[in-house]
């Protein structure tokens, strides 16, 4: 099965929410959610519970948890080979609605205009 790209999603004024995220969050927390991007690359469309599940309208969820919190980065894809992670959060129970719709919209955003709202940390 061939490897899935996934990029990062970046705002057009150049921020990247993700990243921004990683750096409010323990560096544990920070390395295991790296490695579940890196079963998302490995997996894509096939990843499945308990880590990652669909929410709702196109909107996954990456999932970690350690040490009692719940840590969620809410992606979606771009066609068949690639992966658009939107950002991260912790949560309690369910993912917030008002998370998933701030990934649709970015969702929306990437659709119109990939090569703005792209970023990637690593070629591959």
């Amino acid at each position: 099965m061939p490897r899935t790209k996934v990029v990062f999603y970046r705002e057009a004024e150049g921020t990247i929410p993700l990243l921004d995220w990683f750096e409010k969050i323990p560096a544990r927390a920070k390395a295991k959610c790296r490695l579940r991007l890196d079963r998302l690359r490995e997996l894509g469309h096939e990843l499945r519970r308990p880590e990652a599940d669909y929410l709702r309208d196109g909107i996954h969820e990456l999932r970690v948890a350690m040490g009692g919190v719940n840590y969620r980065m809410l992606y979606f894809f771009f066609g068949t080979a690639a992966a658009v992670v939107s950002h991260g959060l912790t949560k309690e129970q369910a993912v917030p609605s008002r998370e998933i719709d701030v990934a649709l919209r970015r969702k929306d955003a990437f659709t119109h205009d990939p090569a703005t709202h792209t970023y990637e940390e690593h070629p591959q």
